[in-house]
């Protein structure tokens, strides 16, 4: 089971590095303005979603397993993605109606949440 636990932080980390490092800039390299957007609005509630689906089950798993610690990362993990899933509706109606300022504060809001994420999910590789 300490396996599994492991394996689900990593898949964690790796999926956030993965959508920041690959996806995210060759969607920026490759589409256009306006076919980028709609990929972006399409991808990222899948994304948050995946991300808290995950941590739930890492926490439950953690819970059986009686590893503590993983379970208070994962329990975050999931109310942080549970967050920034919800600040997505807010987020591209503040694009929409060309709030930008808004728009750069609940982006930057969305980005400090994952990288959070990430980084509690490295921690817990290694507890």
């Amino acid at each position: 089971m300490s396996n599994l636990i492991i394996l689900l932080s990593g898949l964690i980390v790796g999926t956030i590095i993965f959508h920041s490092a690959i996806v995210a800039p060759t969607v920026f390299r490759t589409l256009g303005e306006s076919d980028a957007s709609v990929f972006l609005r399409t991808i990222f509630p899948k994304f948050f979603l995946f991300l808290t689906l995950i941590s739930v089950v890492n926490f439950l798993m953690a819970l059986i397993d009686g590893q503590s610690g993983v379970m208070v990362i994962a329990a975050v993990s999931a109310v942080l993605m549970g967050i920034a899933y919800g600040l997505i509706p807010i987020t591209n109606r503040s694009r929409d109606e060309g709030l930008q300022q808004r728009f750069s504060q609940l982006h930057r809001v969305s980005v400090l949440l994952t990288v959070g994420v990430l980084s509690i999910n490295v921690v817990a590789i290694f507890l």
